[in-house]
Formats: C-alpha cells, sequence, structure tokens
C-alpha cells in the first residue's frame, strides 16, 4: 500500500499505539474498487489544519477510501468490549482503522478513523464493510449535533467504495472518515478490567488522564478524579440529548466516550410528538434504550465504568467501592441541574425559582395528553405563536400559560432578553426523520446529493429562525406504522 507525499497538511501522532499492545491490532485498510467522494466537510478539514483542494482530489479520495495511507500513518483498530442490551460481550473494531491522531494548529488532538474499512481481527463473522446510508447518516446527524452545540464526533468525509454490500440485499458500499477527541469508551475500560491485568488498566488510565483532564494527574486519587469527571460529562451529555428531543437508540456501554462525546449514530432519531416511551430502534424490543430511559441508562453505564476501575480506586475492595458508590451518587443531581438550567433557559427563566420544575413537568405532561411536537412547541413559544395547534387551543394550555407568564414576570430580564435567550435555546430546526430519510433516499437510490446538501445546508445554523429553514420545521404526515431505525451496516 503506497503512501502519499505530505501535501495535506497531515501532522498525525500515535500516542494511543504507545499504549500496551492489549488495546489494539496494527492492521491496514483494505483497498476498495473504485472509490468517488460524495461529501465532504470542507470547513472541518480547515479547522484540523488539512489543505480541502488536496484532499478532494484523487490523493484525497484514496486515503478516504483506506487505498493509501497519509503521511505518517500507523493503522490500527482498536480493541473493547462493553454490555449490549445489557448482555457483556468482546467487542472491538470489527469495521474501523484508526489512522492516528491529527494535531492540529491550535496544538489540539483527534483521532482520524476510517469506518467500513474493511476486516479486522475484531470482525467476528462480520465483513468489515459499511453501506452508503448509514454512512450518510451519520454524517448528517453527526454534523447536525455539532451545529446545535452538543458534543459529538464529527464526519469529514463519505466515499463510495464502488463495490456492493450484501446485507439483506446488495447495497452500495461506502466508508466514513470519522474524527473524534478520542474513541476511548467505557468498554475499553471493561476489557481492560477483564482481558488485561492491573499494570494495563492503570496504563489505560494515565492515558486518559493525559489526553483528557491533564489538570487531575497529581490528584491524591487521580484515578477517582477521572472517574467524577467522566460522570460530570455523561450527565451533561445526556442532558443536551434530552434538550433537543435525541434518542441515541443503542447506548451500549461501547458506545460511551470516555471524553464526553456522542458517538456511533446508528438507529438515532429525533422526537417528532412527544413521548418519554418513545423508542425508534427496530432491535430495541424492550423499550431498554427509550428517550425517557436515557438519563438511568447514563446511570447504568457509569456503574460499569466504576466496576472497571474499583482496582485502582483503592487496594481494598471495600472501601474502592464505597468511593465508587459516593461518586456514582452524584450523576443523578448533576444530570438534574444541567436539565433543569437548560429547560429554564427554553422558557426564557434567567433566574431560579422553587417551583420551576413544577411548571416546567406540567408543560411536558400537557404536550405528552395532546401528542404535541417537541421541537415545534418551543419553537412556538419562542415566536409567540400560540394560537392555533391541538395543545394550544386547550384551556390546560391556557392555564399553563398563564403560570408561564406570572414566573416570567418575577425576573428582571426584559421581553428582548428573553426572547434572545429562547431562541439560542431552542432550535428552530432539527434534522427531522423523514427529512433525512428522503435525504438518503435520494442519494443512495439515484445518486442525487443535492436534497441531502440543502438539508445539511439549513441544519448548519439551527437556531437562526431563517424563511427558509420554515418548511424543514414541518412535522411528517401522519403515518400508519412508527417510525423505525435500524444499526448501520
Amino acid at each position: 500500500m503506497a503512501k502519499v507525499a505530505k501535501k495535506a497538511g497531515w501532522n498525525l501522532s500515535h500516542s494511543y499505539a504507545r499504549l500496551p499492545e492489549i488495546f489494539f491490532t496494527r492492521i491496514k485498510p483494505i483497498p476498495v474498487r473504485a472509490p468517488k467522494l460524495v461529501i465532504f466537510n470542507r470547513p472541518l478539514a480547515v479547522s484540523l489544519g488539512l489543505d480541502p483542494e488536496v484532499l478532494q482530489g484523487k490523493e484525497g479520495v484514496e486515503i478516504f477510501a483506506g487505498n493509501r495511507l497519509p503521511e505518517g500513518a500507523e493503522p490500527l483498530a482498536q480493541a473493547y468490549s462493553g454490555h449490549q442490551f445489557g448482555y457483556f460481550t468482546l467487542l472491538g473494531d470489527g469495521r474501523a482503522h484508526l489512522l492516528g491522531e491529527q494535531i492540529t494548529p491550535d496544538g489540539e488532538r483527534y483521532d482520524i478513523q476510517l469506518k467500513g474499512s474493511g476486516r479486522t481481527p475484531y470482525s467476528r463473522s462480520g465483513d468489515g464493510r459499511a453501506t452508503l446510508g448509514p454512512m450518510l447518516r451519520e454524517y448528517i446527524i453527526s454534523e447536525a449535533m455539532h451545529a446545535l452545540g452538543i458534543p459529538t464526533t464529527r464526519s469529514l468525509a463519505v466515499v463510495k467504495t464502488g463495490e456492493g454490500v450484501r446485507r439483506e440485499k446488495v447495497l452500495p458500499g461506502a466508508v466514513l472518515c470519522r474524527v473524534a477527541a478520542s474513541h476511548l469508551r467505557v468498554g475499553t475500560f471493561q476489557y481492560a478490567a477483564v482481558w488485561g491485568d492491573l499494570t494495563e488498566l492503570k496504563a489505560l488510565a494515565d492515558y486518559t488522564l493525559q489526553r483528557h483532564f491533564p489538570e487531575y494527574r497529581n490528584e491524591a486519587n487521580c484515578y477517582l478524579q477521572l472517574y467524577k469527571q467522566v460522570i460530570k460529562r455523561q450527565a451533561k451529555l445526556i442532558a443536551h440529548w434530552q434538550l433537543v428531543g435525541f434518542v441515541h437508540g443503542v447506548m451500549n456501554t461501547d458506545n460511551m466516550t470516555i471524553s464526553g462525546e456522542t458517538i456511533d449514530y446508528g438507529p438515532c432519531a429525533f422526537l417528532d410528538t412527544y413521548n418519554p416511551a418513545t423508542v425508534f430502534s427496530s432491535i430495541d424490543e424492550h423499550g431498554r434504550y427509550a428517550y425517557g430511559r436515557q438519563p438511568d441508562i447514563g446511570g447504568w453505564n457509569l456503574a460499569r465504568l466504576a466496576e472497571a476501575l474499583l482496582p485502582l480506586f483503592h487496594p481494598d475492595q471495600e472501601q474502592a467501592v464505597n468511593l465508587a458508590q459516593e461518586a456514582l451518587a452524584a450523576y443523578q443531581p448533576l444530570y438534574q441541574e444541567y436539565w433543569l438550567a437548560g429547560m429554564r433557559a427554553k422558557l426564557g427563566l434567567f433566574n431560579r425559582l422553587e417551583d420551576d420544575e413544577t411548571l416546567i413537568t406540567e408543560l411536558l405532561n400537557l404536550m405528552e395528553r395532546y401528542e404535541a411536537d417537541y421541537t415545534n412547541t418551543f419553537r412556538a413559544l419562542t415566536l409567540g405563536e400560540t394560537k392555533s395547534g391541538k395543545l394550544f387551543c386547550t384551556r390546560d394550555f391556557a392555564a399553563w400559560q398563564e403560570r408561564w407568564q406570572a414566573r416570567l414576570r418575577q425576573q428582571r430580564a426584559t421581553k428582548a432578553e428573553v426572547l434572545a435567550l429562547m431562541k439560542k435555546s431552542n432550535p428552530a430546526i432539527i434534522p427531522r426523520n423523514h427529512r433525512v430519510e428522503e435525504a438518503l433516499a435520494a442519494a443512495v437510490e439515484r445518486d442525487d446529493y443535492s436534497i441531502l446538501e440543502n438539508l445539511l445546508s439549513v441544519l448548519a445554523n439551527p437556531y437562526a429562525y431563517t424563511p427558509e429553514q420554515e418548511k424543514y420545521a414541518v412535522p411528517p404526515p401522519p403515518a400508519d406504522t412508527p417510525y423505525r431505525t435500524f444499526c448501520g451496516t
């Protein structure tokens, strides 16, 4: 596999590859027949210190396809395990290759990973490939999440491979180039705890502190501090999800990052009608990862992380467990604090009063009872457009609105300041599921990317409240069956 000249601005480092080799396997991507670049994230490339012109040319396409390696690459597949729907199993990058860590002009470090780039020792029975639709879905949703201000992995490019991938039928193959603060997962620590020794677990924890929490390296119990910081980041992340109506769909421990970024956009979707029991994923038959259960599952996953880290908290098992339980007890209050602060902002509330949570809960209960659209309810409240609609025409809502207006008068903020806060906190648009499906169908079935590009354009500034966004805010037409999503393959 030939290497290209250093033209594109690659500045790759390999700190993860200096960990004990139990954590990875060195392996190159498998070349594909006829790669073609179908979407490219120019602003992200520039922020990484890369040259977009080079990357959009033949050499860049060859790199994104896995046919060539960028200068300085040391490709590998990462090992990890995880609880999938509550069941523990050995996993790993079965169709992904980490090329290295790009050091940006600002000195920041980001993983550059190819997804769908061929089999690895962790592929099990998989073919190591990905299909075009799910890779484009991840591109759309991850970039939308970034624009919404939610920590997330990002997408640099998608290439078609020119090869078919057999699933239920033969589908066009694709490779996604993903960018992340790191790909360290709860499942990475679970893997170390089960298949590694104490030295290897400690090496992983030390590496994580150095990469994500360097200010805590010299603390008396730095590993407990690491755990506490992950708790904070996950509490804040999941509060973000709930505030915009995002349903991850597959909150397995291997899909939970230590950095606090959203990762692995498989069966994800956004709420239309507000209902805490909403499940989109076709494989989540018992609603384990339903929208309303996401905060609790976050806590469950963090408990599994604590189990893996116990030997580092204290040499005495009982004391280690006590320290872990004390730390984990902060998760729910932290989540509630982040969520409540976000909900106050969505209602234009600057100060805190004791009854705010009751006011918020009453609104959500009304939204569920009258089957209101989640995003558009807050959009309408922001714009003062509450004269029509099933929810807004009820006496229940009128009574609630009076209480809300009375609450707004209990602060010093002007109407203009309230409006500004609400516009900043309530997106005018989200990646509506039917719009995403429309864009994917056009791209996959007709090789038409114009719908996808238009969608990405309006999603790039979801708080803009521009006229061109209005048609993208319209909910889907009524359907006989619930919207279903599938794990990206």
